[in-house]
């Protein structure tokens, strides 16, 4: 019988969730491309495999959006988004800090979720992944081999229901007798239309640039003739920093065929004798500047006491929309805030609506965002992801909204939209940055909080 089967609340969305074990470790068990809770545990491989790892762990068991037992969802969801279902099951299973199993697509959102939250990951397995699903040859470390992949995944996507995954997730078991029981759990871990929409998310997934902010042990688990090819996970054992990578024989994707008994054992090794791991004082964040455009001639024009009431106002709408989308105020600098997010695509929204918002006060803001690695200095931030930040900030034109490529490459299926302002060099950082102005987008700005903003707005103006 399948454990009870709980749900945990993310957003709008309802992640379907399960705990198996009682060990001292948490161990939080992040998906492949599709999942069922129930009937997982149906196939007798995969509830040993499941088994073995709850028996030196408390094992979270979960299914992404769009999958399994889990709320359908209408489209693509973003990297960001998916990491933040690892949080609510996590919050809801009460555990404060665990180590994350990924397996294939579940690797990059555990990749994003150690970076962003490295006092909440005790460690990360990184099992059969990837660290980008870019089909460019020229931009992929697995080069021709990763379109070869995508090729045969969207073949087999094309008769969804009959199985034909089983050919390269468990070649060892494809037969006809197992392909009947893979395309019933086909049928029920996904609709055709979700699975179409998985790999392209897969295609336009890329946490290379989130890798060296792992501060977390970890191993990269892989099998040498699997068809994800090694090179990927050789790429994330040479950029996440201590990263251990092990390559095991065989050819199955999937841990639960093959050697799963071995496989498992790995994980063990390495959780159960891997040294409590110190809270990281670098965390990967969003770091968001704004700035009042022209403030000198605009405090010049109105009077001290006047602009005073102005720029008043101004922090106050800002404060609350930093409340509204989770941002941190770090700090004021004169009539610009530095704030940061756990997410970028939160941090683009409030700046957007901060943006709408304060022209009721006859005033125009510029906004900058970058996502990188910084640095916790008591309540401060510093490193170079500040400076990034700043300096795009203050590249932006009036009403606009500026982000660096990392912070749009991570904000993928989010609804997000963006115009090309090509590349530029920052003063004080190395290299040259492309950069992309933020399209119109509706933001959940308070109708209520700006009509009494504007009502202020008459005594001062």
């Amino acid at each position: 019988m399948p454990p009870q089967t709980r749900y945990a609340a993310s957003g709008d969305v309802n992640i379907a969730y399960q705990i198996v074990g009682d060990g001292p470790i948490d161990l939080v068990f992040v998906p492949g491309f599709v999942s069922h809770l129930d009937l997982q545990w149906a196939d007798p491989r995969i509830a040993r495999f499941l088994e073995k790892l709850a028996s030196f762990s408390r094992l979270i068991l979960f299914d992404k959006r769009g999958t399994g037992l889990s709320d359908p969802v209408a489209g693509p969801a973003s990297l960001e988004d998916r990491m933040d279902d690892v949080r609510a099951v996590m919050d809801a299973a009460g555990s404060e800090r665990a180590a994350l199993f990924g397996l294939s697509e579940g690797g990059p959102m555990s990749v994003m979720f150690a970076a962003t939250y490295p006092e909440r990951t005790r460690a990360l397995v990184l099992c059969g992944t990837f660290p980008t699903g870019v089909d460019d040859p020229e931009d992929n470390p697995s080069g021709q081999r990763w379109v070869d992949v995508i090729h045969t995944v969207r073949a087999a996507a094309e008769h969804w229901g009959e199985g034909r995954t089983l050919a390269y997730m468990a070649p060892s078991r494809d037969n006809e007798r197992e392909r009947i029981g893979r395309g019933i759990f086909e049928r029920s871990a996904a609709s055709p239309k979700m699975a179409q929409t998985l790999i392209q998310m897969v295609i336009e997934t890329d946490v290379r640039d989130l890798l060296p902010s792992i501060r977390v042990p970890t191993l990269v688990l892989h099998r040498a003739d699997e068809f994800l090819p090694v090179e990927g996970a050789r790429y994330l054992a040479e950029h996440i920093h201590g990263a251990r990578l092990v390559v095991l024989p065989g050819m199955d994707h999937i841990p639960f065929y093959g050697d799963a008994e071995g496989y498992a054992e790995e994980v063990e090794e390495f959780l159960t004798g891997a040294r409590h791991a110190p809270v990281s004082d670098r965390v990967l964040t969003t770091v968001m500047f704004t700035d009042i455009v022209g403030s000198t001639e605009r405090a010049a024009s109105l009077g001290d006491a006047r602009w005073r009431g102005v720029v008043s106002l101004h922090d106050e709408l800002m404060r609350a929309e930093l409340e509204r989308h989770r941002g941190r105020e770090i700090k004021t600098m004169g009539d610009g805030f530095l704030a940061t997010f756990d997410g970028p695509a939160r941090g683009i929204r409030c700046a957007q609506a901060v943006t709408d918002a304060v022209q009721s006060l006859g005033i125009e803001l510029r906004s900058g965002l970058h996502t990188g690695e910084c640095e916790l200095v008591g309540d401060d931030v510093a490193g170079m992801a500040i400076n990034i930040g700043a300096r795009i900030g203050a590249l932006a034109s009036a009403n606009e909204v500026v982000v660096s490529s990392t912070v749009k490459d991570l904000v993928v299926g989010s609804g997000i939209s963006f115009s090309d302002l090509g590349t530029r060099e920052l003063k004080g950082v190395p290299g040259e940055w492309r950069l992309y102005a933020v399209d119109a987008i509706e933001t959940p700005v308070s109708r209520e909080l700006v009509a009494d903003e504007r009502e202020k707005r008459l005594s001062f103006t």
